[in-house]
């Protein structure tokens, strides 16, 4: 059996309802056969996710006819021991882990970081992550790896829902609702499960695009 391995941040791992992230609902896009084991951690950057000696049982795993799905860059720009540069120590540490896919024979994708919901009052959605996006389509572009734009393709999906609509993909609780959340919660980054089934759908698109990822999907 072919396995699916996602590594990431709390927009792609399981997450406890009501958040969810697209790596919870990504195997309902895939084919009968393939397994995915999703290995993102709340908070992790591409630098902390190896520190933190998360890598260690995928590198392990992983064998001939995986796929290897990487999505950083939430966490990669705060100020702090999870920080890199998006124009070195970024790219330098996700072509680690492609290398790493690479050399066991597995397929390595890169995956922009999906956007967060920011929009502005005149209504326009707001850019967030910086250089990030654009440091890894240069990677991917320069090593041959596959890319899934997820920063491109939920920025254009919120543009043309709106506000109002983009907002039922994320987490939103009336005061009272959740016991964590006695006041309330409007979050702009984490996703509900409607959320998280409707970007692992836009994941799946554009993995099908790729000769080398189609035929993992349905």
């Amino acid at each position: 059996m072919n396995t699916i391995y996602i590594i990431g941040d709390s927009t792609v791992d399981d997450n406890q309802p009501p958040f969810r992230g697209w790596g919870w609902a990504l195997p309902d896009f895939v084919r009968e056969g393939v397994a995915v084991k999703n290995h993102a951690l709340s908070g992790r950057s591409s630098r902390s996710f190896r520190a933190e000696g998360l890598f260690a049982p995928v590198e392990e795993a992983l064998g001939a006819g995986d796929m290897l799905l990487i999505q950083f860059g939430h966490n990669d720009e705060k100020d702090d021991e999870r920080h890199t540069d998006p124009h070195t120590t970024f790219p330098e540490q996700l072509w680690r882990y492609c290398e790493c896919a690479l050399s066991k024979g597995a397929q390595p994708v890169l995956i922009t970081p999906v956007c967060r919901r920011f929009f502005g009052g005149d209504g326009s959605l707001l850019y967030t992550h910086g250089e990030y996006p654009s440091a890894m389509r240069e990677l991917a572009a320069r090593r041959g790896v596959p890319l899934c734009d997820l920063k491109a393709d939920s920025r254009q999906l919120y543009i043309d829902l709106g506000p109002e609509k983009t907002a039922e993909l994320f987490v939103r609780l009336a005061p009272g609702e959740h016991p964590d959340f006695p006041d309330g919660h409007d979050d702009k980054t984490h996703f509900n499960a409607k959320g998280a089934k409707t970007i692992a759908a836009l994941v799946a698109r554009e993995l099908k695009k790729w000769p080398e990822c189609g035929g993992y999907m349905k």
